[in-house]
């Protein structure tokens, strides 16, 4: 859970700071007020890449910092985690105050935290990301029937490229045997080892200036030991300080400097020491050294790279040891190969069964949520194209599209060709719920997902991202009043121009100022009419949000009208609508979904009141 966020100079922000709470949290505001450049933010904190292009106009770096934890209980472990891009090109990356790169940072803090961009809906648009979504619902079922596949296939390559050795090797002429066996006698002759030359030179420089580095070390040394030198005198001065420590603070401060640069003094002069007798000065020793690295310079010149030369010294002796008694092992390497190709097809084909029964339960179930989601005619089905045997991957011998129907006059089509960018958006939220308990992040963010809703289906749309923050942290950039009047902490950008140039100021609202705001949002305006109507919409969203989490409380661990994902030969299960009765008009869009046992304590605060960003002019 995204705990605090402190944003400097990154984009047109030169300043922020926020603090976050578990629920739902809302960011509303003018388009252009940096809304994004908030969520942007925390996107290269979670280990995405980025150039100096992001440093904001005249600073000279980027600093981003956040604080996460790992769960919602008081003692959970956290994690600082900050970020300086300079406008220089320049990226450091820190984790607990200890640098680190950005694979790591993204390993370590990315599983936190799911983001979903403006477009991130377009990915669902892809086959391969359907797929994905497909075998992470299938969970360890169908990941071990995968895994299997996958080690069945590998090993049947390697098969496949023995025995295409092994041909290339029966088949060899004389002439190619024999340039093999040259080959391995040149080499032979020098004999060299990996990394051996690289070695070499690093060494070199300490031979040819052994007697130089030595004399210079000795000569530290007097200056540092010597008698009357650094040590002694700053020995001597350090005694006459210790004298009169006591009588004033500011004299004491440089006595105990005193002290300790006679401390790094006698420990430099040890550290010289050590040095001076370790470097060897072996005239021998250096002639040894000229000698083996220009053997193995002549031979580089003939046969390329030394790593080069490892390699075809394999080859060579590869080609020599299958032309020897090549007949005989091509044919046990046609009879693995093809023992292989029969485990292969078995392995495929339980894969492709595996995929057919999960996805059978995920269209359904998918349809189900979307339903919820003012799509209630919405299906889905997965089309399976066969791959010809040579056309098989790491990923299977089919090809999955998800194929969708809008309504049931309709046919069903690939999502890119008739869905539409707010069916996509929806469909992506519907998705959270088919999503295996133990991959979901803790801290989801939507950037503004929710463009081509309105009406009723904002409110639907509301209404779902209410659940989901039952049991989890959701933040949420909209310009819907609908969704905002759900938020358990509601944050204004605004942008504020004045003499001084632009400033942004991010503001919790709550009260009378948070009923402006929804009547902005609402209308465009904040007059009485706008305020009638946002109070309204407030007092019903408050009534959703009670009854929703009444249902929550009294729900069985075990219920579930989406279920997370049923083991192989279970059955999904629901709660009839019966059950879950609310008492508000919004009680149908509220259905009977009953979140996760595994919750956080919905957010009542923890933002600071007032918060400012200054920006750049």
């Amino acid at each position: 859970m995204l705990l605090e966020l402190r944003v400097r100079d990154l984009a047109l922000i030169a300043a922020a700071e926020l603090e976050f709470a578990p629920g739902l949290t809302v960011l509303s505001g003018e388009t252009g007020a940096g809304k994004t450049a908030l969520i942007n933010s925390l996107k290269l904190l979670v280990g995405e890449r980025a150039d100096s292009s992001v440093v904001r106009s005249g600073a000279t770096e980027t600093r981003l910092e956040a604080l996460f934890s790992t769960g919602s209980a008081a003692d959970s472990p956290e994690y600082l985690v900050s970020r300086r891009l300079g406008a220089d090109g320049r990226s450091r990356c820190y984790l607990n105050d200890s640098l680190v790169t950005v694979k790591t940072l993204a390993q370590s803090i990315g599983p936190l935290v799911d983001l979903y961009g403006q477009h991130q809906h377009q990915s669902l648009l892809r086959a391969s990301e359907q797929l994905r979504l497909l075998d992470a619902y299938g969970g360890q079922t169908l990941a071990r029937t995968l895994l299997a596949y996958q080690e069945i296939f590998s090993a049947h390559a390697q098969a496949q490229a023995d025995r295409e050795r092994l041909q290339e090797a029966v088949g060899s002429t004389a002439a190619s045997r024999e340039q093999a066996s040259f080959l391995l006698r040149e080499i032979a002759k020098v004999n060299p080892q990996p990394g051996e030359d690289d070695d070499l030179r690093a060494t070199l420089p300490l031979l040819q200036n052994g007697e130089e580095l030595v004399a210079a070390a000795e000569a530290a040394l007097r200056e540092l030991r010597g008698e009357g030198r650094a040590v002694d005198s700053l020995a001597q001065a350090a005694a006459r300080m210790e004298g009169l420590m006591g009588l004033d603070p500011a004299l004491d401060a440089l006595a105990n400097q005193l002290q300790s640069l006679e401390v790094s003094a006698a420990e430099l002069a040890r550290d010289l020491r050590s040095y001076r007798d370790s470097v060897e000065f072996d005239p021998e020793a250096l002639e040894q050294t000229l000698n083996r690295l220009g053997q193995l310079e002549g031979l580089i010149r003939r046969f390329g790279p030394l790593q080069e030369i490892m390699a075809l010294r394999q080859q060579a002796e590869l080609l020599l040891a299958d032309a020897e008694d090549g007949p005989l092992r091509l044919e046990a390497a046609e009879s693995r190969l093809a023992e292989l190709e029969q485990q292969r097809t078995a392995a495929a084909a339980a894969l492709a069964n595996c995929r057919h029964s999960f996805a059978q339960r995920f269209c359904a179930q998918l349809a189900q949520a979307v339903g919820e989601l003012a799509m209630p005619q919405a299906a889905f089905e997965f089309a399976a194209t066969t791959l010809q045997p040579q056309d098989w991957t790491l990923k299977g011998s089919e090809r999955l599209e998800l194929l969708y129907r809008p309504e049931p006059a309709a046919r069903f089509a690939p999502l890119a060709r008739i869905a539409s960018g707010g069916e996509l958006s929806r469909l992506m939220l519907a998705l959270q719920s088919l999503q295996p308990q133990g991959h979901r992040a803790m801290t989801l963010v939507f950037d503004e997902i929710d463009a081509g809703i309105g009406g009723k289906t904002a409110q639907t749309l509301a209404v779902h991202l209410g659940r989901l923050a039952q049991s989890h942290q959701v933040i949420v950039i909209t310009h819907l009043a609908q969704i905002a009047a759900w938020a358990d902490v509601h944050l204004v950008v605004r942008k504020q121009q004045d003499s001084q140039g632009s400033e942004t100021l991010i503001t919790r609202v709550q009260g009378e100022d948070r009923l402006l705001e929804l009547a902005r949002m609402l209308s465009g305006t904040q007059d009485d009419v706008a305020v009638f109507h946002a109070r309204r919409l407030l007092d019903q969203a408050t009534a959703d949000k009670v009854a929703l989490a009444t249902v929550h409380a009294v729900a069985p661990a075990t219920a579930h009208a989406h279920p997370i994902r049923p083991e192989a030969g279970e059955e999904a299960t629901g709660t009839s609508s019966s059950e879950n009765t609310m008492p508000s008009d919004n009680a149908a869009a509220l259905g009977n979904v009953v979140p996760s046992a595994n919750t956080m304590p919905s957010g009542k605060g923890g933002t600071k009141g007032r918060q400012r960003a200054t920006e750049s002019t």
